[in-house]
């Protein structure tokens, strides 16, 4: 009997033994396997290792450049600056014709051709160069630019320089100067700084293409309204005149004068006259306005500067030229409605 509980045992030891030695095989092997998608399995002793994604760009990356519309620090600028936490190197100061700003402790800093937030951190590294500021924060506020705007002249009601604080809009600018005056031109000649070449942009008439009209402004551009042709339709007409061209097809005598409302009852239509400029003074053309009217006649086309007389039929004594200058220098200015 008690060689049969000694059997026992051992066969029980064995089959534990043999149990714990098969657990091992299996931890062993799981270790060193990976999975089909490639990734090892660890054994729990192992500490677990992090894959960090950077974020850093390829090292020839660069960075996108400024806008050609941003603002820049220029000679003559009036700029606010703050610093915070001492208010004695805090000041108001205009940037001196070299480029350059004065400020207690660091003297000069060269802030022209800087953005505002460009500048702060010149400042900011000043401070920091001369001991001044550990951590210095700095704050730049341009209350006046004096060469970052937009010179407007020709036919608007107040031609002059316009800050670029406000919008850079072709329109935006131009309501800024008044608006265009009645003898302006349907086009607008724009010059950017340090190009030779100015651009002709034709204002249209249609509302759907007039948006493509507005475009952005640069800073330092120089808008030129030029001033229109004007044909003067004088005498007996119902709204007697000077008539701005800004048809690009071409104006002809029946439409100008149809555009002044069209011959009186007492306009002696037969004897219009057209005075139009010469090297040597004026060339005067005799047009018969009634075979015009009645089609017998081949219409005219006007010029600039032409002046259309149609006299009357009660007045004896025809005007000469010169009266006809004077009453064209006073007439009003009409635009064209074709």
């Amino acid at each position: 009997m008690r060689r049969l509980s000694n059997s026992l045992s051992f066969l029980l030891n064995s089959t534990v033994t043999l149990s714990i030695l098969v657990c091992c095989e299996v931890i062993g092997s799981a270790q060193n396997s990976t999975d089909p998608k490639g990734i090892t399995i660890q054994s729990p002793s192992e500490s677990p290792k992090m894959a960090v994604e950077t974020s850093e760009k390829p090292p020839d990356s660069k960075a996108s450049p400024m806008p050609s519309s941003a603002l820049l620090i220029g000679p003559g600028d009036e700029l606010e600056i703050a610093v915070y936490g001492a208010s004695d190197l805090s000041e108001r100061t205009r940037v001196s014709g070299t480029g350059n700003i004065s400020m207690p402790l660091i003297g000069d800093v060269r802030v022209a051709g800087l953005s505002s937030s460009e500048a702060e951190g010149a400042i900011e590294s000043q401070l920091r160069r001369n001991n001044i500021l550990n951590d210095p924060q700095v704050s730049v506020y341009v209350k006046e630019y004096t060469n970052n705007g937009f010179s407007v002249a020709g036919e608007v009601s107040k031609p002059g320089f316009y800050s670029a604080l406000g919008p850079h809009r072709l329109f935006d600018v131009l309501q800024a100067a008044g608006g265009p005056t009645d003898k302006a031109a349907n086009k607008v000649l724009i010059s950017h700084r340090g190009q030779d070449d100015a651009t002709t942009l034709y204002i249209s008439k249609d509302s759907a293409e007039i948006g493509a009209s507005n475009v952005e402004l640069r800073p330092g551009d120089t808008v030129v309204v030029p001033k229109a042709g004007i044909v003067y339709v004088l005498g007996e007409v119902t709204r007697p005149g000077g008539y701005v061209l800004n048809s690009t097809g071409g104006i002809t005598v029946l439409q100008v004068v149809a555009a002044a409302g069209g011959p009186t009852h007492v306009a002696s239509a037969g004897k219009t006259r057209l005075l139009r400029h010469a090297e040597n003074g004026f060339q005067e053309q005799g047009i018969d306005l009634k075979k015009l009217l009645r089609g017998k006649a081949q219409d005219v086309s006007v010029r600039d500067q032409d002046i259309l007389f149609i006299p009357s039929s009660a007045i004896k004594e025809a005007l000469n030229s010169g009266a006809l200058l004077a009453s064209a220098s006073t007439a009003a200015i009409y635009r064209v409605p074709f």
